[in-house]
């Protein structure tokens, strides 16, 4: 039923694992492949190619679904369907941004400190161009091919460049001014496939799956008996996405209580749930959590 599109490069490995995760495994000859397969009755043909040409294909209808930046959506101006955010679906937590910089001597703190008929070199050609001209600045934009940030100031005057930390911009000698896009992983659609209600009904359910297995990484089920007397205590000590849920054991004895609870801390939450009188505890890994 749906074609998929996936991301090759720096989201590769991210994104089948995250597909991996999701009970989604993503099957192909080799690593260099770009052709794959799914075994899910609702996947018929998947792929693997570079992301800044993922929205256009998407958009032009060669795929139904598709996984790229919101960098990449903003830059080819591609008409799709965001079915959301895939936060934490790379490497870090931490979004990419879209940015401005100048030479760290440089008088200039915002764009509208520039000069007109200014030189810059970007990857990001098209949503350069609408940005300097959404302010009324002319400006020389020169396609990038790699090392930016390394032609201020003997070849350009300031670079639009990716950055997650900033750091190689600072080691480059340069400081950000403005923030042109926010970058999240996102998952897109064609308009005309999310309009037919037999595919959309298919992308929710894979949305489901994929958020559910990304809701769950680094959280914990939490299982443990705890006496009459200490329930309180214990349930004061427990963090939960909602309340924890607690059972009476067989002849009344005490009380059966599970809680998802995220995973950093558990090596002192359990100890201190020891001490406030919880025994039995059961610490076990969660693959989905769906609302």
């Amino acid at each position: 039923m749906l074609k998929l599109v996936l991301p090759k490069g720096s989201l590769e490995r991210a994104t089948l694992e995250l597909f991996e995760a999701a009970d989604l495994t993503v099957s192909r000859s080799s690593a260099v492949d770009y052709k794959a397969t799914i075994d899910d009755p609702r996947v018929v043909d998947v792929r693997i190619l570079r992301p800044q040409e993922i929205p256009v294909y998407v958009a032009e209808g060669l795929f139904d679904l598709g996984i790229c930046g919101r960098d990449w959506v903003e830059e080819t101006g591609a008409e799709v369907v965001s079915l959301g955010q895939l936060q934490d679906s790379k490497a870090t937590s931490n979004p990419v941004r879209i940015v401005v910089a100048v030479q760290q001597e440089s008088e200039a703190t915002s764009v509208a400190d520039l000069p007109q008929g200014l030189r810059v070199s970007t990857e990001y050609p098209n949503l350069t161009r609408r940005f300097f001209e959404e302010r009324g600045i002319e400006a020389d934009i020169r396609l990038s091919y790699g090392a930016t940030e390394a032609k201020v100031p003997d070849i350009v005057d300031c670079v639009v460049d990716i950055t997650e930390t900033g750091r190689a911009l600072r080691a480059a000698g340069l400081k950000i001014i403005d923030i042109i896009v926010t970058s999240y992983t996102e998952l897109v659609a064609n308009p005309a496939a999310y309009a037919d209600p037999a595919k959309a009904h298919a992308m929710n359910q894979i949305r489901t799956l994929l958020l559910g297995a990304l809701d769950a990484r680094g959280r914990v089920l939490l299982k443990m008996n705890v006496p009459k007397d200490r329930l309180d205590a214990v349930i004061a000590e427990v963090p939960a996405a909602k309340a924890p849920t607690v059972n009476e054991l067989y002849q009344g004895t005490g009380y059966a209580v599970e809680s998802v609870v995220p995973k950093k801390g558990i090596n002192t939450l359990i100890p201190r749930l020891l001490e406030l009188g919880a025994s039995d505890i059961l610490e076990l890994p969660i693959l989905k959590i769906i609302p």
